[in-house]
């Protein structure tokens, strides 16, 4: 099982999103989602690395993308991104059986709920709830179709810890969260993990694959 730290950076206080990345880079802590679980029928591995940190009240993660195709096609929070060029956090707190997902296309579309497994139990976050986790793509918000050839994307989101089930003043030691890289519905479809997932067939919602993020 991995293991990172989520470090705190005063800097994030009171910042908004859009300029959190150039501090993400300077001093998060930074990781590659690269692990190819099921290569042999989805062998494609876009080049996705990821940084993290903590302000008092939120995470936020900046991924970084480099690959062969790009398509986003949602422009509305919670329609399908998962099929568009997609990253992911699904994270949990110890003790809740319930753990969250949250995605996001390369536009900063999001799709987010919490649940007990992929199908069980489904909550997706409200209006309010989306409208507090922050995005700024470097592609801009317009859709467009799939494209051809190479990209490089970035994404910095910011998500409040409340909507995550932590209490900023009594932080727990440790959640347990994986970070994902998928792109279900392009011509070149994959499934990349940054904490292994033990599965016959790709399958995300399988919390007991979380790796560790202490705070």
């Amino acid at each position: 099982m991995k293991t990172l730290k989520i470090p705190y950076l005063e800097a994030l206080n009171n910042i908004d999103v859009e300029s959190a990345g150039d501090i993400l880079e300077e001093d998060g802590q930074r990781d590659a989602v690269e692990i190819l679980n099921w290569s042999t029928q989805y062998p494609y591995r876009p080049i996705t690395n990821f940084t993290i940190a903590r302000s008092n009240d939120s995470v936020f993660i900046k991924y970084n993308v480099h690959g062969s195709m790009i398509r986003a096609v949602y422009s509305n929070d919670q329609e399908p991104v998962n099929e568009d060029s997609c990253v992911e956090f699904f994270c949990q707190v110890p003790g809740n059986d319930k753990y969250m997902n949250f995605e996001f296309n390369c536009i900063g579309t999001c799709k987010a709920s919490k649940r007990v497994s992929r199908n069980k139990d489904v909550t997706p976050f409200s209006k309010e709830e989306l409208a507090m986790i922050k995005r700024y793509p470097s592609l801009g918000r317009r859709a467009f179709n799939e494209m051809e050839g190479m990209f490089e994307w970035e994404v910095t989101v910011k998500i409040p810890l409340r909507i995550m089930g932590i209490d900023p003043g009594n932080l727990p030691q440790k959640i347990t969260g994986n970070f994902y890289k998928c792109a279900d519905g392009t011509s070149y479809k994959h499934y990349v993990t940054w904490n292994p997932v033990k599965t016959e067939i790709p399958d995300f919602h399988r919390p007991e694959f979380f790796g560790e993020l202490y705070f």
